[in-house]
């Protein structure tokens, strides 16, 4: 059964909103220092769990300040029947317009130093973060999905500006790797941006360390994690 997550912290409006969904919540974290580059976090589609909360604490950790949309209000669920139905509920065009809402937000706060943002997502998230770079344009200089699935894919991604740093499995049954290659090819063929897939000898959720579905591999989401870091680093400015 879902549940209720306690890891919101932020409130924020979203774009275009109308009178009964006027704001979308989330778990804001911020570096040490009180400043930094932005970068989004997108969330699996179990919700905002503890492991999306800890991407986040890490990301701020690097020096970041991250921010993950809460998608589902508060709801999570560590069931993958569940977590399926909750993701086919939420309308792709809900959860971008709560993502520009979110971006608008982070990029208002006095204690980011970039002009832009990063996005990072996983799973579901993964899709949306695609959709997003599309959608926000110049707002987004970095996009990272890890196994990006559902209907947050764009069908187009012409809109992409931002530089993308995709990182998939060889072996994933939910997005199989000859889907995501041509992913890849799409990416560069239509938008022209800088695009960089990885793929890695793993299964999908592979980056996971609750080992949600029996898939994480703690070598491989290390690797795919520093490069990831290391990427935002260089483009989100």
């Amino acid at each position: 059964m879902s549940e209720q997550t306690p890891h919101q912290n932020i409130t924020f409006s979203l774009a275009g909103a109308d009178a009964q969904a006027q704001t979308g919540h989330g778990y804001l974290a911020l570096p040490a220092s009180g400043s930094g580059p932005a970068v989004i976090v997108i969330q699996e589609w179990w919700g905002l769990t503890d492991h999306i909360k800890d991407v986040t604490d890490r990301l701020a950790a690097a020096g970041f300040v991250a921010l993950a949309p809460d998608l589902y209000g508060g709801s999570i669920t560590h069931d993958g029947a569940e977590a399926q139905e909750m993701m086919s509920k939420l309308p792709a065009e809900e959860g971008a317009r709560m993502l520009a809402g979110a971006t608008d937000h982070l990029l208002g706060l006095d204690a980011v130093s970039s002009a832009t943002v990063g996005a990072i997502g996983f799973c579901m998230g993964g899709g949306f973060v695609l959709a997003m770079a599309a959608q926000q344009g110049d707002k987004v200089s970095a996009a990272v999905p890890f196994y990006g699935v559902g209907q947050g894919v764009p069908e187009s991604y012409a809109g992409i500006t931002a530089a993308v740093q995709g990182h998939y499995a060889e072996h994933d049954e939910s997005y199989p790797v000859e889907q995501a290659r041509e992913q890849e090819e799409a990416i560069r063929a239509e938008s022209g941006a800088e695009v960089s897939y990885f793929y890695y000898d793993a299964g999908h959720a592979f980056h996971n360390d609750t080992n949600a579905i029996g898939t994480y591999d703690p070598q491989r989401a290390k690797l795919a994690w520093d490069r990831a870091v290391t990427f935002l680093k260089e483009k989100v400015a």
